[in-house]
C-alpha cells in the first residue's frame, strides 16, 4: 500500500466535504432548468410540438452521455481533478446563455455545453469518493454524493419556478447559475486534490479478476453490470419524461407555476435526501433487493402521477417517486463498483453512466414522439411499463454480488 495513504471515510473527511460541496454546485446547474425551461419554449418562442421541447434534454442526454464514456477512459491517464476543472470551464455559460437567448436553438445548444459540463464534474466527484473511503463505505459514500447533487437540483429547481412565478421566466431565474458555476469552478481549481495515489493503493491489493471486453460486460453481458446498465438507462428515461413532460401535463390539470415548482421540486429533494439512508442500506443489505424495489416503486409512482388531479396527491406521488429513486442511484453506482478491479473502475462507470445518461435522450424522443401523436397519458403509459419490466430484469438476473449481505425477504416473483 502507498505509504501515507489511507482509505476510508473517516480518514478523508476533509477532501470528501469538498468534492460533496462541488458536487452540490454540479446538482444545482441542472435544477436551472427542470421547473421552468419547457414553459419558456412553450411561452417566449411559441413551441408548441413536444419533440420540439424537449430537444433540449436529447442534446443534453446524447453530450453527457459521451462525457461520461470520455471521462471513464480519460480518468486514469489524466487525473480526475484536471478533467473536473475541465468541467466547470464548459458550464461557466451555460446561465448567461439561458438568459439571454434569442432562439431555441441557443437553449438547445446551451444544453450541450451543460451536458458536458455534468458529465465530466459528477463523474469526477463520484469517482473520487469511491477512490477516498475504499469498500466498506462505499454505500454511503454515494449516497452522500447523490444526496447533495439531487438535493441541490431539487431546492433550485423550486427557487427557480418560484422566482419565474414572481418575477418572470427570464432573466432572474438564473442568477443562480452565475454564482454556482463560479464557485465550482473556484473550488475545484484550489481545494481538490486529485485521488490518484488512493485508488492505485486499493488496486495493488484488489483480488479481483480483470474483465475482458469491458464495454460489453458493463453493457449488457455480465450479470450484475448489465442488469444495473438496463435499469440505470430505464430510471433516467422516466426521469427525462418527468423533466420534460410533468409541467406541461401539470399544466393541463390546472396547477399554477408555484405548485408545478412544488411538485417538481419535490421529487429530487426526496430523492436526495433519501440517499443519506439508501446508499448506506447498500452496505449492509444485498444491492439487488434495493434495486428491485426502487424501480417498482417508480412504476407505482408514475402512474399515481398520471391519475391524480389533487395537489395533495400529486405531491405523495412526488415524494414516492422520489423514495424509489433514491433507493437505486446510490446502489447503481456502489454495485458497479463492488463488480470490478479498482484499474477498471471508472472505465465501467464511465459505461455505465453512458447508457444510463443515453436514457435523458432516448426518454425525451419517445415521449415526445408518442404525446405529439398519441397523446400525453398514452406516453406515461409507455414509460410506466418499461419501468416495471426493468425491476422484473433485476428480480431475474441479479444475484448478490456479496454473499454476507442482508436480504429484503418480501417475495414478489422470487429470490435467488
Amino acid at each position: 500500500m502507498n505509504e501515507g495513504i489511507q482509505l476510508g471515510l473517516k480518514k478523508n473527511w476533509k477532501q470528501f466535504t469538498i468534492l460533496v460541496i462541488i458536487n452540490a454546485f454540479v446538482g444545482g446547474m441542472v435544477g436551472l432548468e427542470r421547473t421552468i425551461l419547457p414553459s419558456i419554449a412553450e411561452i417566449e418562442f411559441g413551441i408548441a410540438a413536444k419533440t420540439s421541447i424537449l430537444s433540449f434534454i436529447v442534446v443534453f442526454g446524447i453530450t453527457k452521455a459521451a462525457a461520461n464514456f470520455l471521462m471513464g477512459k480519460m480518468a486514469n491517464r489524466f487525473g480526475r481533478k484536471q478533467l473536473l476543472i475541465i468541467g466547470w470551464i464548459f458550464g461557466l455559460p451555460v446561465p448567461l446563455i439561458l438568459m439571454f437567448a434569442p432562439s431555441w436553438s441557443w437553449i438547445v445548444f446551451s444544453n450541450i455545453l451543460l451536458g458536458i459540463n455534468q458529465g465530466l464534474t459528477w463523474s469526477s466527484t463520484v469517482i473520487m469518493k469511491i477512490d477516498l473511503v475504499g469498500e466498506k463505505d462505499r454505500g454511503l459514500a454515494m449516497g452522500i454524493n447523490e444526496f447533495a447533487g439531487y438535493l441541490a437540483v431539487g431546492i433550485v429547481a423550486f427557487l427557480t419556478g418560484w422566482i419565474a412565478s414572481e418575477w418572470g421566466l427570464r432573466p432572474f431565474p438564473f442568477y443562480f447559475g452565475v454564482v454556482i458555476a463560479i464557485l465550482g469552478l473556484v473550488g475545484s481549481l484550489f481545494l481538490v486534490k486529485d485521488t490518484h495515489s488512493h485508488y492505485t493503493s486499493e488496486a495493488n491489493q484488489s483480488e479481483k479478476p480483470l474483465l475482458k471486453k469491458l464495454f460489453w460486460q458493463t453493457s449488457i453481458l455480465h450479470h450484475n453490470l448489465g442488469s444495473v446498465t438496463q435499469a440505470g438507462l430505464v430510471n433516467n428515461l422516466n426521469d427525462g419524461m418527468i423533466w420534460g413532460m410533468l409541467p406541461l401535463f401539470l399544466v393541463i390539470k390546472d396547477y399554477s407555476l408555484a405548485q408545478i415548482g412544488l411538485v417538481v421540486g419535490l421529487y429530487p429533494v426526496v430523492w436526495g435526501i433519501g440517499q443519506l439512508f439508501t446508499g448506506k442500506l447498500g452496505d449492509h443489505y444485498c444491492k439487488k433487493d434495493l434495486l428491485f424495489w426502487g424501480m417498482f416503486l417508480q412504476a407505482v409512482a408514475l402512474t399515481g402521477l398520471l391519475f391524480f388531479n389533487v395537489l395533495s396527491l400529486t405531491i405523495v406521488a412526488s415524494a414516492l417517486l422520489g423514495l424509489g429513486t433514491a433507493l437505486v442511484y446510490p446502489n447503481f453506482l456502489s454495485a458497479i463498483a463492488d463488480s470490478v478491479h479498482p484499474h477498471q473502475r471508472a472505465e465501467s462507470i464511465g459505461i455505465f453512466r453512458m447508457w444510463r445518461d443515453l436514457g435523458y435522450a432516448i426518454g425525451a424522443i419517445l415521449t415526445g414522439v408518442i404525446a405529439d401523436f398519441f397523446g400525453m397519458e398514452n406516453a406515461f403509459w409507455v414509460i410506466i411499463s418499461l419501468t416495471l419490466a426493468s425491476s422484473i430484469v433485476i428480480k431475474i438476473r441479479m444475484v448478490c454480488e456479496i454473499e454476507d449481505r442482508k436480504r429484503i425477504s418480501i417475495n414478489i416473483f422470487w429470490s435467488r
